[in-house]
């Protein structure tokens, strides 16, 4: 059991190794979606189609993709959330959302997928993110498989991109452009909601021990996405993932949230110095669906919504 849950903590952190950059702004939504024509006309995908990938290169996609396969658990639910998933043939391990995806064939890890299940597939297209390992590619890549690598650099307006993208590889624009204008509208209804309050101390557990805790820090997504959402990230005074024990107990947070998937509410509630805390004696301490923002898809904003509502409840209700 310990091992499996280890397995999945260094999947979060690899995940999450590369990201940098910040989230948008309600002011950066706004524009973008003021800059979008409310009677826009979005067109079918015309092929042979050319995309430029987070590689830097140019993949040439000569016909509409009929059988795909998804090596990030984000793309399979962009997918899904684009009404494709008859042409899915193939998702790795930890594609498991929605619960449909688990009846899709599995090939392995995200690192390091099973190739020689991949080319029994005979894809049209494999759709994968920066995590796959170099050498795993270059072997797809060898064997003459389109490849198609798509950033895991996390930011809601590099989500939005990243479903048109493969909306329009899939030859399924319009519906990719009604996800991202539903999350976009979802992100500004709450933002909406939250305007002006105070921003109390929020502390993100992804998994805890008396070494020291994984949490978001200053530089990544999910500490940002904290401060968005109304909170104050309260490990704002380090970059990446590493926060100690005594850091947590000078900080005291008014709020703490854990993920569900590598933590038990009991546990953090009965473990020493983490039962002393301020949040947890004022029974502050929320558990979160983390696969709603730590991956980069259409659930992204409802994880949004999910933080802010732990933080600010009063506002929605």
């Amino acid at each position: 059991m310990f091992k499996k849950k280890w397995n999945l903590i260094l999947v979060f952190l690899i995940m999450f190794s590369l990201i940098f950059t910040g989230c948008s702004s309600s002011n950066s939504n706004n524009q973008s979606s003021n800059n979008t024509k409310k009677n826009e006309v979005v067109k079918n995908t015309t092929y042979p189609l050319e995309v430029s990938d987070s590689l830097k290169k140019q993949i040439v996609i000569k016909n509409e993709p009929k059988r795909v396969i998804s090596l990030s658990p984000n793309i399979t639910e962009i997918i899904y959330a684009l009404n494709k998933q008859g042409t899915l043939v193939g998702r790795t391990d930890y594609c498991d959302y929605p619960k449909a995806a688990l009846k899709i064939q599995s090939l392995g890890s995200i690192t390091d997928p099973n190739v020689e299940k991949i080319v029994e597939l005979k894809p049209d297209l494999i759709i994968t993110s920066s995590l796959t390992k170099p050498d795993t590619l270059k072997k797809l890549q060898q064997l003459k498989l389109n490849v198609l690598v798509l950033s895991n650099t996390e930011s809601f307006e590099n989500t939005y991109d990243l479903i048109k993208t493969i909306g329009n590889v899939l030859n399924e624009n319009q519906k990719a452009y009604t996800v991202v204008s539903n999350m976009k509208q979802k992100i500004q209804n709450v933002e909406s909601k939250i305007k002006g309050k105070s921003k109390p101390s929020v502390y993100y557990i992804i998994s805890y021990g008396k070494n020291g805790d994984f949490t978001a820090g200053k530089d990544t997504f999910i500490g940002k996405m904290i401060n968005m959402a109304g909170g104050k990230n309260a490990a704002d005074d380090v970059m990446g993932w590493n926060y100690s024990l005594e850091k947590l107990i000078e900080k005291n947070p008014d709020i703490m949230i854990c993920s569900n998937k590598f933590n038990s509410k009991a546990g953090i509630k009965s473990a020493n110095g983490y039962k002393d805390l301020k949040a947890v004696k004022d029974n502050k301490l929320f558990e979160i669906n983390d696969d709603l923002i730590d991956r980069q898809g259409p659930r992204l904003a409802d994880g949004f919504e999910a933080l802010a509502k732990i933080i600010h409840p009063e506002a929605f209700k």
